[in-house]
């Protein structure tokens, strides 16, 4: 379920970042488009993964 549920997020994110670089991200096919969205969603993650533990180990 928990898994399910980081899916969803993980797509309206994508969806939500689509909206906010969609003029800048157009002139790309649609296939680089979801590319690149799932590599800006997945260094997203990323940075706020390092952050957390940062903040953990604080």
């Amino acid at each position: 379920m928990s898994q399910q549920m980081a899916v969803k997020g993980r797509k309206e994110l994508e969806a939500n970042m689509a909206a906010v670089f969609g003029k800048k991200i157009n002139v790309l096919s649609t296939e680089l488009q979801e590319i690149l969205l799932d590599d800006m969603v997945t260094a997203f993650e990323n940075r706020l993964i390092v952050l957390n533990r940062a903040e953990v180990k604080r």
